[in-house]
């Protein structure tokens, strides 16, 4: 058992490793070009010796690979460095927003679950008829629009004309500002989930075990429901497994709609004020989080579907 879970975990340490590396290093360089964050420490009118002491304090003033070299072996050791704006820990700054992120994640996809399996199976169940094809057009359509369309347009109903929700900020303790920011992500992950399923379901009740089933006299509800749609989820989890990575990396605009306090919104603040030690922090973390999320859905796959079992990793 030991050595057959060291074979499965050895390949992907090592593209992790991979991977690391070289996000690491692309984002170094490329973080170098967006400009130079002395400006910014120093602020408008800062003298050519104010500069010169500001890049001398940050190491910036070093050769550029030498600034590489070191920027390696810290990462190695997990060590970031310090904002440049603020002074904390960069990797401790990224990991006090990561609850947030998670919660949100988290809530959002669980949302887009709930909505799309029944809604999903409903419409494949039997996609020619004329309410199932307006409702299929409603998700054809909210699959295209933007998601901080979307939040905006719930902003402006919910929270300006109907004053239900708090239109921006977080509390831990108040549920109302939870609402709009999960409301707005499962708007835009549920549409493509909705798809997934319906057509799958509607593939698996052409099989050969779903006719057998219906000329015994079997329940249609019952082979759709306990037959056609499990089988019709396995592929649609594997959509789930990325629009769950997507949500922890990629939810910056709606956290900053919302003025939702996590890694998204931490981001942003971080690139618009060219805050490097976070900013390269915070790719670090995200792209553990997004492969550990992959090799989750792939162990997953490898569990439910037996035909796979034996698969190269």
């Amino acid at each position: 058992m030991g050595e057959r879970l060291l074979r499965a975990v050895l390949p992907q340490l090592g593209k992790l490793l991979v991977l690391l590396f070289t996000i690491s290093t692309l984002l170094f360089f490329l973080l170098r070009q967006a400009g130079d964050p002395a400006y910014v420490l120093a602020g408008v009118g800062a003298t050519p010796e104010q500069l010169a002491a500001i890049r001398l304090q940050y190491g910036l003033d070093r050769p550029l690979f030498g600034q590489y070299l070191s920027y390696l072996g810290n990462v190695l050791r997990f060590d970031f460095g310090a904002s440049l704006i603020t002074g904390d820990s960069a990797l401790g700054t990224v990991m006090q927003r990561f609850p947030q992120t998670l919660q949100l994640a988290s809530m959002a996809m669980f949302l887009s679950i709930v909505v799309s399996i029944p809604l999903g199976a409903w419409l494949g169940a039997r996609p020619e008829r004329a309410g199932r094809r307006l409702v299929s057009g409603i998700v054809f359509v909210l699959q295209g629009a933007p998601g901080f369309v979307l939040a905006l347009l719930f902003i402006q109903l919910l929270a300006i004309q109907l004053m239900w929700l708090p239109s921006v900020g977080y509390s831990a303790s108040d549920w109302k500002t939870w609402v709009l920011p999960t409301l707005s992500l499962a708007t835009f992950s549920a549409p493509s989930l909705t798809r997934i399923v319906a057509a799958n379901v509607t593939e698996a009740l052409r099989e050969d075990y779903i006719r057998t089933g219906r000329a015994y006299g079997a329940p249609f509800h019952t082979l759709l429901w306990r037959h056609a749609l499990p089988n019709a989820l396995l592929g649609a989890s594997a959509l789930i497994g990325v629009q769950f990575a997507g949500l922890l990396s990629g939810s910056a605009i709606i956290e900053s709609i919302y003025s939702w306090p996590g890694m998204g919104s931490l981001l942003l603040e971080a690139v618009q004020t060219l805050d490097f030690p976070v900013v390269q922090a915070e790719v670090f973390v995200i792209a553990i989080l997004v492969f550990g999320v992959n090799v989750l859905m792939d162990f997953t796959f490898r569990r439910l579907d037996p035909r796979l079992a034996d698969a190269p990793a």
